[in-house]
């Protein structure tokens, strides 16, 4: 005995596989694989350091929508590309997820088989958990840049400064005035200088820095043509997208490897961002 069903039911099935299919890619595919966005700054400050290779990453949000077997294949990228250094803008965690002893072993492990031909830096996101941030940092080779800074020297070259400011919005002003003010030194008389914030928003803070380089936002983690990503957090209202010039300061966001909020991505693959420094 043949069943028909009503016209409308169809029509509603059909809507409700394509819904199912596109959430499936929206969760499943759009999360997966790897892009490496490559940009070439020049600045003149970059001086004999010609030709640095900078690799910066971000947001992770680990066991959100990246496991160990994709953050083993994103580190085995980073040391493909054979950086002189490595930056990483916060948020190793996500607050709505747990973390055992043994993720904590593979996330030390896995940072720690990073290799950068100069250093290492990272500092903290809003996701992180201090404790677990620290054993991670401080046990994996990487320099904690949390409101403080680091001179990088290659031979008897001038040397590169590095900064970075911990995350949040508080007092960013007076974890900056030390920096800033060596900035405006003679000392650091056309010093190239480099500076990590989790959050891009607080860029308003600081305009005498070379390059800023940032995370937080994921580029707007869902993306759609002509509009752009649509996830706009606290800390990135007004700075989300890849690049911007803000008054001389190249500042790029990282558009991150995990997901938050809601475990997708769209029309935004997890990245990692490679930037060779030359002079003008």
């Amino acid at each position: 005995m043949d069943i028909k069903l009503h016209p409308s039911i169809k029509i509603i099935s059909i809507i409700t596989i394509i819904i199912l299919v596109f959430l499936m890619y929206l969760r499943f595919i759009s999360t997966s694989g790897l892009i490496v966005k490559e940009y070439k700054i020049t600045n003149k400050n970059i001086g004999e350091y010609h030709g640095l290779k900078v690799v910066h990453f971000s947001d992770i949000h680990y066991k959100s929508t990246i496991d160990y077997e994709d953050l083993e294949k994103i580190v085995q990228k980073i040391n493909y590309i054979n950086p002189d250094i490595v930056v990483f803008t916060g948020d190793i965690f996500d607050k709505k997820l747990t973390y055992s002893d043994k993720d904590l072993n593979d996330l030390i492990k896995l940072f720690d088989t990073i290799n950068a031909s100069y250093k290492k830096y990272a500092i903290s996101g809003d996701n992180d958990n201090k404790d677990y941030y620290k054993k991670i940092i401080n046990n994996s080779n990487f320099t904690d840049l949390n409101d403080n800074y680091d001179l990088i020297y290659s031979k008897n070259k001038q040397p590169i400064l590095i900064a970075g400011i911990s995350n949040g919005t508080n007092n960013v002003n007076e974890k900056l005035l030390k920096v800033n003010d060596y900035l405006l030194s003679d000392q650091a008389n056309q010093l190239y200088s480099i500076l990590l914030m989790h959050e891009p928003d607080n860029i308003k803070y600081t305009s005498n820095f070379d390059l800023v380089l940032a995370g937080h936002s994921l580029n707007g983690q869902v993306k759609l043509p002509f509009i752009g990503g649509i996830i706009r957090m606290n800390g990135s209202k007004n700075y989300y997208d890849e690049y911007y010039k803000v008054n001389k300061t190249d500042f790029y966001i990282s558009g991150g490897l995990g997901s938050t909020t809601v475990n997708l991505r769209y029309f935004n693959k997890p990245s990692i961002n490679f930037y060779r420094i030359t002079k003008k």
